[in-house]
């Protein structure tokens, strides 16, 4: 079995001590054995779609990054995060996904949302990764939108599909169906992990998020799920089912 989690955040915007003590905290409620912990998009730090979020924008050489390396090898646990990026030249909505020997892997969301694109530029790469799962796919978000994403990853036969998102609200159903239908497009598990709560700031838009993360069987059913509370949704899943749901549904 490799047991997986999910750990669902409301988020402190442009604090990103504040979410990596939270994301700390988090990690020590997990069971011994998890294998991956997965957190919401902009997990460490938060986001606000004006020129603001230059100031808890991270490089690839931030402390905070550094920080979450040691998390991983601490609690022999991968973690998949997202953050604002300084790039230098441009800012992007970048998972870093982490394992305990400490490499790293970034994933620049390539589909912006809305008011993203005026301030974050799009990434240009697929992203797959060696996970306790197999072979994994990257995904931020709106990213679960287009369908085209999903036929590369199948044609690249990837095992899973890790989210991070951080969905509006009021359309939390679009967010559920389509990490369904994400995971029966490649017969594969999909694990998503949304942000939950209120963003609230001063001059900015007060946005209520979905939370709803989900674990969800290769055959589109969901395994396990959360509603909008802040908590962890730890699931156990057997690697061998994948092969039987491929046997019974040949698309890939």
């Amino acid at each position: 079995m490799v047991t997986v989690a999910a750990c669902q955040l409301a988020l402190a915007d442009l604090d990103a001590d504040a979410n990596l003590d939270a994301i700390t905290a988090r990690l020590r409620g997990l069971p011994d054995d998890a294998g991956v912990a997965v957190f919401p998009e902009y997990a460490l730090t938060g986001f606000v779609p004006d020129d603001r979020i230059e100031s808890a924008a991270l490089t690839r050489e931030s402390d905070r990054l550094a920080r979450l390396d040691a998390l991983a090898d601490t609690h022999d646990t991968a973690i998949l995060a997202g953050f604002v990026e300084d790039a230098g030249d441009a800012y992007h909505n970048t998972a870093v996904y982490v394992t305990p020997d400490g490499d790293r892997t970034y994933y620049r969301k390539r589909h912006l949302w809305a008011d993203e694109a005026d301030v974050l530029a799009p990434g240009d790469e697929r992203v797959i990764v060696e996970s306790p799962l197999g072979r994994t796919g990257l995904v931020t978000c709106y990213d679960l939108n287009f369908v085209a994403e999903s036929a590369a990853f199948t044609g690249d036969r990837v095992d899973a599909l890790f989210v991070v998102g951080a969905w509006p609200a009021p359309y939390a159903q679009n967010w559920n169906l389509l990490l369904r239908a994400r995971a029966l497009d490649g017969v594969r598990w999909v694990v998503g992990a949304g942000r939950t709560g209120r963003r609230d700031l001063p001059d900015a838009r007060v946005t209520d998020y979905a939370g709803q993360s989900r674990v969800i069987r290769p055959d589109g059913s969901v395994q396990a799920a959360l509603n909008r509370r802040e908590t962890d949704l730890v699931a156990d899943i057997d690697p061998d089912d994948l092969a039987d749901h491929r046997e019974f549904i040949p698309v890939v």
